[in-house]
């Protein structure tokens, strides 16, 4: 028996005008998607417990099986992990996001207009994490370089002043947004709060920026702390599932707890987070890992999210069609060979285009096993709004992965 989760990242949304009404589930053209929904069990999921942040890291956490409210620490420990930051007990961990901010005004009067700095790449991001590193680290703070605009920074010895620090706000909640208010505001953060103002200095006038400017894309002018968390312990996946796992992902999120579920965590050439990612490479690595003893893979795909914190209504759908056009015909090649398997296919949260932003609402989520071929148990087209009309509900999101593996 074989298990494939193909994880949408912020793929369920709420009817938008540029889509005539529709949600981006609704308007894109996902016949493989839809055919296992016609024969499937089509439900919503709470992946995001009441109480609790809707995170891509709270969320998947919930959707692999695990509780967050157990064994959340934060964000940022999670990807550092998968970066091989070297993250003692006392210790604290940041997310470091290279941003866009105005110009113009002074430091706590800009406005945030990018989140993911002009969506720069890893090999620019890296020489400005350098400089970063150079001219504000130091015995108490070593910032890492990550993947494309997502770094971590390690505060040294800090781990009692996490709830201290408090509020820090992610950089994607506050798109188009002036950043006065959601600045780093309590006096044990106001490290924090130098680094952040002394970085749009530093890197306004690095030659990476300048050269951006010069060929028009938006400077990657600053680093925008939050995330805080300190180190983590999951127990195995294979312990709570009986089942060897994989994660496959570009995102060091996903990296990070896979590792720390002692599941693999593959590398594929050409994996982003965005829709110029390489999905047959992707899908391959899913399929060669099951054919070497894996029992289970969680396939995992980024760009929906960002689409939706970008408010890109046709990358959002378009996100979803890449999937079904040039990930499930490789896949389905594979689990035909097989007498038995079973499929999950859900996102982890909303990420609604009207806000940017994740959300807690319920997820829509789909079940299919070979077993099933045939059985018009399902439903025409997989979306928000189906879901929600079986009536199919599961109100704690780690029991969808004991619903799909049937424990």
């Amino acid at each position: 028996m074989k298990y494939i989760t193909v994880l949408y990242d912020g793929m369920a949304d709420t009817p938008v005008a540029q889509l005539g009404g529709k949600t981006p589930m609704q308007a894109a053209r996902k016949p493989r998607f839809d055919a296992m929904g016609r024969d499937g069990e089509v439900g919503l999921a709470k992946t995001v417990a009441p109480g609790l942040k809707p995170g891509s890291d709270v969320a998947n956490l919930s959707v692999l099986g695990y509780d967050p409210a157990k064994y959340y620490t934060g964000r940022s420990p999670l990807e550092a992990v998968s970066m091989g930051v070297p993250m003692q007990p006392d210790d604290l961990t940041l997310r470091c996001n290279l941003v866009t901010l105005s110009d113009g005004a002074p430091f706590d009067q800009k406005s945030m207009l990018d989140y993911s700095g002009g969506e720069i790449s890893t090999e620019e991001a890296a020489q400005l994490m350098q400089a970063v590193q150079t001219h504000l680290g130091g015995e108490e703070f070593t910032y890492y370089a990550g993947v494309q605009y997502r770094h971590c920074l390690l505060w040294h010895g800090a781990k009692a002043l996490k709830e201290a620090i408090a509020p820090l706000t992610p950089p994607h909640d506050i798109s188009d947004r002036p950043i006065t208010g959601y600045l780093p505001q309590t006096l044990a953060a106001s490290p924090l709060l130098r680094m952040m103002e002394a970085s749009f200095a530093l890197l306004s006038a690095h030659p990476v920026n300048i050269k951006r400017r010069e060929q028009g894309k938006p400077p990657a002018n600053c680093i925008w702390l939050w995330g805080e968390g300190t180190r983590p312990a999951l127990p195995p996946f294979e312990e709570i599932t009986g089942l060897k796992g994989s994660i496959i992902s570009a995102v060091d999120l996903l990296k990070g707890i896979g590792a720390l579920a002692g599941m693999r965590t593959p590398d594929v050439t050409g994996a982003t987070g965005w829709l110029d990612t390489n999905y047959e490479g992707k899908a391959r690595c899913a399929v060669e890992e099951l054919k070497a003893g894996q029992d289970f893979v969680y396939l995992h795909f980024e760009a929906s999210d960002e689409s939706g914190h970008r408010g890109d209504a046709a990358a959002k759908v378009r996100a979803i069609e890449l999937i079904d056009e040039r990930v499930w015909p490789i896949l389905q090649e594979y689990l035909d060979t097989l007498d038995d398997y079973a499929v999950l296919l859900c996102p982890d949260h909303p990420t609604p285009l009207a806000l940017k932003t994740h959300t807690s609402e319920p997820v829509p989520y789909l079940l299919y096993r070979r077993a099933w071929r045939g059985s018009g148990r399902g439903v025409e087209c997989v979306s928000e709004e189906s879901a929600a009309a079986t009536g199919n509900y599961v109100g704690f999101g780690p029991d969808l992965m004991k619903k799909f593996i049937g424990k």
